[in-house]
């Protein structure tokens, strides 16, 4: 099987590519092991668990050092490792702080929507509600994980997709420096 990781951030239709973690509902924090390719648990969230399906964006590098965290909003149930071809609508912009670290990161999150669910009428834009369960809810898990997390707003669509260009440009330099 291929490394996740790896994989292209975009389909040949051009389609946002996210590798599902954690799907909706899970109390469990899994993290994708490339080294493995495994899934492994982090930790335990919030007994409410995920409000939506949770992941990354493949051959991507954000600020952070990991993939680009994502999280794909919509009703139906998956599991780890699904790949959800999607369209970017926002990027909730976040920083935080390791308890006892005096340093600051940037932890954004991108949102996103099935292109399935897209074709079926679904909203390109992320409704008040659901931006207050979202912010909610990094902030009570960054609580849990002993980070205390700065809400930094909101953006839209290009600046969703600008960040996504951003991190797949650090990944590919990323990349070429381990080859050589």
């Amino acid at each position: 099987m291929a490394n996740l990781i790896d994989l292209d951030c975009r389909d040949q239709a051009g389609n946002v590519r996210i590798v599902i973690e954690a799907p909706k509902g899970s109390t469990a924090k899994l993290k994708y092991n490339p080294r493995l390719d495994r899934f492994e648990l982090q930790r335990f969230i919030s007994n409410a668990g995920y409000p939506y399906d949770w992941g990354f964006v493949p051959s991507t590098l954000a600020q952070d050092g990991d993939p680009l965290d994502a999280m794909v909003i919509h009703d139906g149930h998956t599991w780890p490792g699904v790949i959800i071809p999607s369209v970017a609508i926002a990027l909730l912009r976040l920083t935080e702080t390791k308890e006892g670290a005096t340093e600051s990161r940037r932890n954004d999150r991108l949102i996103a929507i099935p292109v399935s669910a897209l074709s079926r009428g679904a909203p390109a834009e992320v409704e008040p509600a659901v931006r207050d369960v979202l912010e909610r809810f990094f902030v009570a898990t960054g609580q849990l994980a002993k980070k205390r997390i700065s809400l930094e707003g909101w953006g839209d669509e290009a600046e969703a997709l600008a960040a996504l260009t951003m991190a797949s440009q650090a990944y590919g330099v990323q990349a070429k420096r381990a080859t050589g």
